[in-house]
């Protein structure tokens, strides 16, 4: 009993120091979920996003997010940058843009951060040999793109449909249908949000995909990961009658590698019938790979998902 009543101690502390010192929101609240534990991927915090209307006899968009400790807050971030997803959101809604949503932010796993948001199907449909190429490679610095860890991220998608999604239609009142539930993220979170929404086309009915990593490592010539992603796109876009999409890409630092990649994505999506109703591809001139970047132009994706 003593042992448990420790154990409750400290989470109570630990839950105290991660939502009232860690991070702080301009408009809206958050509410957080500290050490979420799930049995498809390791326990991580989740933070909650609710708009300054948020009201429980209204129902609400879901927007679930990746990178979830990018978002807020930029003193609470490593790079002293974030998407302040608090700032536009909360301001298109005052602005009364867009319809009524709430924003799930999903911390990636850190160390496993890659091998989650590396869509697995494409990458088994690679011979063994370049699947263990592609395992090997490593960043500029040298160290390790896969610290070793076997991809996981049909485990990190079930853990948010059945798991994190089951939560949250369960303690928020939220529209619980595809239309109304979105997936976004940046890089390798574009890649992730990609998958997410070709996988469980009966959960999400829109995808952001911001600054999509299609190398998957970090580099473009020789590597077969961009045409094994192509392919699944061919075989796995969802239809275009109930699902929208947004891509963009920037031309400076890791954003260069995408100019001659996103096109062939844009071809792919028009043979498959998408249109501008449905799906949107940016290119922003001199932006970089950052969450500045990303935070500058991330009202395009939201007022193109959810626009009154």
């Amino acid at each position: 009993m003593k042992k448990n009543i420790f154990s409750l101690l400290i989470l109570i502390v630990v839950y105290n120091s991660f939502s009232q010192n860690s991070i702080k929101v301009s408009s809206g609240k958050l509410d957080f979920l500290v050490n979420f534990e799930s049995k498809f991927v390791s326990q991580r915090n989740v933070a909650i996003w609710l708009p300054d209307n948020y009201n429980t006899k209204e129902k609400y968009n879901v927007l679930y997010m990746h990178d979830g400790q990018m978002l807020f807050d930029a003193s609470s971030t490593w790079n002293k940058q974030s998407w302040e997803v608090d700032e536009t959101i909360g301001e298109l809604l005052k602005q009364n843009k867009i319809k009524n949503v709430i924003v799930v932010g999903i911390w990636n796993g850190d160390a496993s951060r890659h091998v989650e948001y590396f869509p697995k199907k494409p990458f088994e449909s690679l011979s063994k040999i370049q699947q263990d190429s592609i395992y090997n490679a490593s960043r500029a610095n040298g160290k390790s793109i896969f610290n070793d860890l076997t991809i996981q991220s049909d485990n990190y998608l079930k853990f948010i449909v059945y798991e994190l999604k089951a939560y949250v239609d369960s303690k928020y009142s939220v529209f619980k249908d595809a239309s109304h539930t979105f997936i976004a993220g940046s890089s390798m979170g574009g890649l992730i949000s990609m998958y997410a929404i070709c996988e469980y086309p009966k959960i999400f009915g829109g995808a952001i995909c911001i600054s999509t990593h299609w190398p998957g490592i970090f580099k473009v010539e020789g590597n077969p990961i961009p045409r094994a992603f192509f392919d699944y796109l061919k075989t796995h876009l969802p239809s275009p009658v109930n699902h929208r999409f947004y891509f963009d890409y920037g031309t400076e630092t890791l954003d260069k590698l995408y100019e001659t990649l996103q096109p062939k994505v844009d071809l792919i999506m028009l043979k498959k019938g998408y249109t501008s109703k449905n799906w949107i591809t940016k290119k922003f001139e001199g932006d970089n790979h950052s969450e500045q970047s990303w935070s500058n132009r991330f009202h395009f994706p939201i007022e193109f998902m959810l626009k009154k």
